[in-house]
């Protein structure tokens, strides 16, 4: 190994091991000892003091930017092996990401629009999906749709009755260790668990209830690691956990977690399972303990959050919590903070960008970390070094160039006139073609001459285009006579019995026959007769 290249810490480290067995410096030989085993106790002697510090393991010295969209990222999540994130928004948009398939240009290779996003989270080859919506919808890994729950009816009283949410869903979240099942909590007031194979009815429903018994609405739930508990953080402040096989009496009830009225956006178990990190509306982050959990071990205050869907988790190995702040537009930039688990003092902050950080998540297995913003940005934070496959195999990877067609190398101009199929004939002769048009009716058609004067022979001066002169033009030409309507009729009787064309031949056998009556002396007398005698109609 080449001391050139070491760090400070490898070379204070060399020195102590250098001065102990009696070296005076780097330069000697070693009479006794072998300088390659030192080096490498050395190295293994800093990468022990860097791990004692667990600020030293934050992966933020590279990062990517994911253009989401132009609104709120509302949803982020990563599959477990990493491969994969999802990511959904306020522009009901969910975006399918391939890590080992994108290049440097980082686009999505799948777009969806079900709904406004709330929550998605990534299960093994599924995900669930929380929205605007009251029915929850699972797709696979490849974005195409697995399942829609029900929705239950909104008309009963007692939501246990009904089979699936009647509001507005808050979250959802998969068991970590059962694959089929997933949780969602819902304006309805209730935590319903479902099962993938039967999209008809709920598993089980859990019901926050008030101190006086009331109704409450659930913000956020999520499993415990071992998938025993379940916890939800509620509109009212408090936080409710339930057995996950005892649905009716809740095992853990903290009254005053926060600030009543203050939506609880993110509650995350820790890996341990003996912690449970809260993100409340009222600006603060806790930390409880499951086996006393009347009071928070630690709070953090000032943490400005102004969305109900703020996040909160714990780092790998269980010694930090990170949480993004919130700000208004242009009023300085969003930051993602680290604090101590122990202490609960601020070690470390990342400034994200001039938006609010609403998601994050950090990966255990790629140890990379997600952010999703308020200005439509997913940001993924690693380090060379620290970090695993993840967003490290698509920077790598060149731009692909645009396939462009073969320019043709020389310009052809055609016009339409000049194809054959559009061309006119040419005439080799023009007295044929005048003898052509004197056979024809129409060319050789002598024109009207003006009419003259008021008009004559049937024909109405063209003196104006109104209407009246119109009809009178129509009237003049029709020389036919209907003073004696029987005669009008029977006028057409003929040509309806050669060509029966309103009635159809299937019906000629079975019409009867008109008979029309006669003249008689009668109707001549009747028309003989003064106008005052004659009957009214």
């Amino acid at each position: 190994m080449d001391p050139s290249k070491m760090n400070n810490d490898e070379m204070s480290g060399d020195a102590e091991i250098a001065s102990v067995m009696g070296f005076s410096g780097f330069g000697k030989k070693a009479r006794t000892f072998d300088l390659e085993a030192i080096f490498e106790q050395t190295r293994r002697t800093a990468i022990e003091r860097s791990q004692q510090n667990p600020v030293k393991k934050i992966p933020d010295s590279h990062e990517i930017t994911l253009q989401h969209g132009t609104k709120t990222v509302s949803a982020l999540a990563l599959d477990p092996s990493g491969a994969r994130l999802v990511s959904g928004g306020c522009d009901y948009d969910v975006k399918f990401w391939d890590f080992a398939g994108m290049d440097q240009a980082l686009q999505a290779f799948r777009s969806l629009q079900p709904y406004q996003v709330a929550a998605v989270q990534h299960h093994r080859r599924r995900r669930p999906g929380g929205s605007g919506n009251a029915q929850a919808k699972v797709l696979d890994r490849d974005g195409f749709n697995v399942m829609e729950c029900i929705k239950g009816d909104q008309y009963i009283v007692d939501m246990a009755n009904t089979k699936g949410h009647t509001a507005m869903l808050n979250g959802g979240c998969w068991h970590p260790k059962i694959k089929e099942e997933f949780m969602t909590c819902s304006n309805d007031g209730t935590v319903r668990t479902w099962d993938v194979k039967s999209e008809k009815q709920h598993k089980a429903v859990f019901k926050p209830r008030s101190f006086q018994g009331k109704k409450v609405v659930p913000t956020c739930c999520t499993y415990s690691r071992d998938g025993k508990l379940i916890a939800a953080g509620c509109q009212d402040g408090t936080i409710q956990i339930w057995d996950r096989n005892l649905s009716v009496h809740t095992k853990f009830h903290c009254r005053q977690a926060h600030i009543p009225g203050s939506d609880t956006s993110c509650l995350a178990f820790s890996y341990d399972g003996m912690s449970l990190a809260s993100r409340g509306g009222d600006d603060t982050l806790k930390v409880w303990d499951i086996r006393n959990f009347r009071r928070p071990v630690n709070v953090a205050t000032g943490l400005t959050n102004y969305f109900a869907m703020t996040d909160c988790c714990f780092s790998p190995d269980d010694r930090l919590v990170i949480t993004g702040t919130s700000v208004k537009k242009d009023e300085g930039n969003g930051k993602l903070a680290f604090f101590d688990r122990t202490s609960f003092q601020k070690v470390h902050e990342i400034e994200v960008t001039n938006a609010s950080v609403i998601r994050c998540l950090w990966h255990p297995k790629l140890n990379q970390i997600m952010v999703g913003t308020g200005n439509g940005l997913a940001k993924v934070y690693y380090d060379p070094v620290k970090s695993h496959r993840g967003a490290m195999l698509c920077v790598v990877k060149s731009k692909r160039k645009d396939k462009h067609a073969e320019a043709l190398t020389q310009d052809y101009i055609i016009t339409p006139h000049a194809l054959p199929m559009f061309r006119e004939a040419r005439q080799r002769s023009t007295r044929k073609q005048l003898e052509k048009d004197r056979l024809d009716p129409k060319k050789s058609h002598k024109p009207e001459p003006p009419v003259a004067g008021p008009g004559r022979g049937g024909r109405v001066a063209a003196h104006g285009g109104t209407l009246s002169s119109f009809i009178v033009k129509n009237i003049a030409l029709d020389k036919t006579d209907d003073s004696n309507a029987r005669q009008a009729i029977l006028r057409h009787a003929k040509e309806a019995a050669e060509n029966p064309y309103w009635i159809a031949p299937a019906y000629k056998k079975t019409q009867p026959e008109p008979m029309f009556a006669e003249e008689s002396d009668e109707d001549e007398e009747a028309e003989k007769e003064p106008e005052w005698k004659k009957r009214k109609i």
